[in-house]
């Protein structure tokens, strides 16, 4: 009888300990490694004006720059920006090379499911810019013609999710970035580029381009920052931080500095 007795104690503590280590392999640590190694990654395409992009300096900078330059004082840590290859985004984020996806990124029920978002800050929608000349009003003026859009972008989502309008068009060219894509189109090389609206009238107004966006969109959206799913810690506190700031008038402040209004919708 005893030493059945001491068979169970054993077997009941071996089940109780693999228990315990299932659950610490959940523990959310992501909050607390961050600070403790002082440094904050931000993965972005470093050609996505006025989000994120590179000055006359080659320093990056943009409106989502701020933004998380601020978040990162208030947090405690330092602020790093990781240029990334946009199309490979998620699986830069699960590798470890960055903390986030922080540059204008769509929020997504597919990308929901496999990441960690914080509440929207910014609402956007997907558009076709066309030169001034061509005479396209509507988007079925694009039937028969060449448009361009950002591989692995939410554009390219928009147009999948738009069959009359994708099945309407002859080509669909896929570039690395959104300006290559601006600049085909202003040389003739395609007819339409499918992009994000704030994105398309920074660029248009900042360089002067001979260009005009469609009043009618394609799909209305919202931008998010995107953490690890497992991150939830970390994800909290940078919402908690953005609307600290979004309260405190620094979110209107930064987003005045760029579009010379407050677009944001944190806290709203």
């Amino acid at each position: 009888m005893k030493k059945i007795f001491v068979v169970l104690t054993a077997a009941l503590l071996a089940a109780s300990l693999a228990g315990c280590a299932k659950k610490g392999a959940n523990v959310d640590n992501s909050l607390d490694e961050l600070k403790s190694r002082g440094v904050f990654v931000l993965g972005l395409d470093d050609s996505f004006p006025p989000m994120g992009f590179r000055d006359e300096n080659n320093e990056i900078v943009g409106f989502d720059i701020d933004l998380a330059k601020t978040v990162c004082q208030r947090l405690g840590v330092k602020f790093k920006a990781q240029p990334i290859n946009w199309d490979s985004k998620e699986q830069e984020l699960s590798s470890g090379k960055i903390d986030c996806i922080w540059n204008g990124l769509t929020i997504t029920e597919d990308r929901k499911k496999a990441l960690s978002f914080t509440k929207p800050y910014l609402a956007n929608k997907q558009v076709v810019v066309v030169r001034k000349d061509s005479g396209f009003k509507a988007l079925a003026d694009l039937k028969g013609k060449k448009i361009a859009l950002q591989s692995g972008s939410s554009a390219e989502d928009a147009v999948n999710d738009s069959p009359d309008f994708k099945n309407s068009v002859t080509e669909i060219v896929q570039l690395d970035q959104n300006l290559m894509a601006l600049n085909d189109l202003v040389i003739g090389g395609v007819d339409g580029v499918v992009m994000d609206s704030i994105v398309a009238e920074y660029a248009i107004k900042q360089s002067n381009l001979p260009l005009v966006t469609l009043e009618e969109s394609l799909a209305a959206e919202e931008y998010g920052v995107a953490f690890r799913k497992n991150d939830v810690k970390l994800t909290e506190a940078v919402q908690k931080t953005l609307e600290e700031m979004a309260a405190d008038g620094t979110v209107e402040k930064i987003s005045y500095a760029w579009f010379g209004s407050d677009i944001t919708v944190i806290g709203k």
